[in-house]
């Protein structure tokens, strides 16, 4: 049986080493790198082609979905398994969407992680979820109609014209941070899986107005 090649992605050293020693006691399972933002995550990725990548949710950088979509791009072969402290339906849906292989708690165990690391390269198209019942059940329920706060709605009317992060942070005399997680709210609520999806759908929806153009004609760009 050849290796299973691993890059692990979490912006804490020592969980890193916790579970490098905890898979290398399995004579398959090898981890080739280690991460601990999205930009150097995403060039591992990107040059060592790994078989799994093991991804925090939260790490330094870019949005964990913005982050999954560029692996996805740069490494399509490479099955990503989303770690998590969180139990929550509105990023687990948003997540599958881009095809992650599984999602787990990281309240689970030994067995379970290497199990989960196993079945991801099993060549089958199962779902690897760790997840509850609950939240499980959400991510199938309808959804309901969005409904932004009034900050969020200014956070994406920003996005709409552009601004970056940072920009908007500027604007709003708030941290980038902060900006992210509206954003993340955004996404959730409208469904989307990018700034564009998320400007574009609230734009159909009429939470938003297309941003103006030169003249004060909109901007359809």
């Amino acid at each position: 049986m050849n290796d299973i090649r691993i890059v692990l992605v979490d912006d804490h050293a020592l969980v890193r080493q916790g579970v490098r020693e905890l898979l290398e006691t399995e004579p398959d399972l090898k981890v080739i790198g280690e991460a601990g933002d999205s930009e150097t995550a995403v060039g591992l990725v990107s040059d060592l082609r790994p078989d799994v990548v093991l991804l925090d949710v939260e790490i330094i950088g870019d949005d964990v979905t913005t982050t999954v979509e560029r692996m996805r791009t740069l490494a399509p072969q490479s099955q990503i398994l989303i770690l998590s402290m969180y139990d929550g339906p509105q990023l687990l849906r948003r997540l599958l969407a881009l095809n992650i292989r599984g999602y787990l708690l990281k309240s689970a165990g030994r067995a379970e992680l290497v199990a989960a690391v196993r079945a991801a390269c099993s060549g089958d198209d199962r779902i690897i979820l760790g997840v509850s019942r609950r939240s499980l059940a959400a991510v199938h329920a309808p959804r309901e109609t969005a409904s932004l706060s009034a900050r969020e709605r200014e956070v994406l009317e920003l996005t709409a014209m552009a601004l970056t992060n940072a920009q908007i942070a500027a604007r709003l005399y708030v941290t980038e941070a902060t900006v992210k997680r509206h954003l993340s709210n955004v996404f959730a609520k409208l469904g989307a899986l990018s700034r564009i999806d998320a400007v574009k759908k609230a734009i159909e929806m009429r939470i938003i107005q297309p941003p103006r153009g030169p003249g004060g004609r909109p901007d359809h760009r």
